[in-house]
């Protein structure tokens, strides 16, 4: 004898019961999901302006980077005693301009066999104080450059990427300070 469908609604009536409101949990994550989406896009859809007005990729240069010529790049590299790898990139910096500098920033950027940036540096521009017994540099305020004058320059790079096309890397004054 089969039961009548008043006395007990045995198992399935509970658990189709608890079935109903355990998709709230789910809708609501799914919102907070959608909201996060559209958040990232809006915020990713306003860029820094910087990486607008330079489409190289590159960071913007300083307005006072016109009146500098940097001229007469040569690169080498050298081994360390412990045996890695160390390239230079030595040029003259002319400054044409009407300030003495005392701190000058490049960014160097890299390019590979495919025409993209496989890296991108901004480092201290540094002066060669001597060339004998070795090269020796100084941060630009040890030796501020005052209008009119060029002097002699050197960049060091402890690695390069190993998908660097070999071309002199693109050079770009992106920060200058002045008295």
């Amino acid at each position: 004898m089969m039961p009548a469908q008043d006395e007990d609604p045995g198992f399935l009536a509970s658990h189709q019961g608890r079935e109903a409101t355990s998709w709230l949990p789910w809708i609501a994550a799914a919102v907070v999901i959608i909201l996060g989406l559209v958040f990232l896009i809006v915020a990713g859809g306003r860029s820094h302006p910087d990486a607008t007005a330079n489409s190289t990729g590159m960071a913007a240069p300083d307005p006072y980077a016109e009146k500098l010529s940097i001229s007469g790049l040569q690169m080498s590299e050298a081994t360390s005693f412990s045996g890695a790898k160390v390239t230079y990139i030595d040029g003259q910096l002319a400054n044409t301009g009407d300030k003495t500098l005392t701190a000058i920033t490049v960014q160097v950027g890299f390019h590979s066999d495919v025409g993209q940036f496989a890296q991108r540096v901004a480092l201290p521009l540094s002066f060669i104080r001597t060339r004998q017994p070795y090269v020796d540099t100084e941060p630009v305020s040890a030796a501020p450059i005052e209008p009119g004058q060029t002097r002699d320059f050197r960049l060091i790079f402890d690695t390069v990427p190993p998908d660097w096309n070999l071309q002199f890397p693109e050079i770009r004054v992106i920060s200058v300070r002045a008295k």
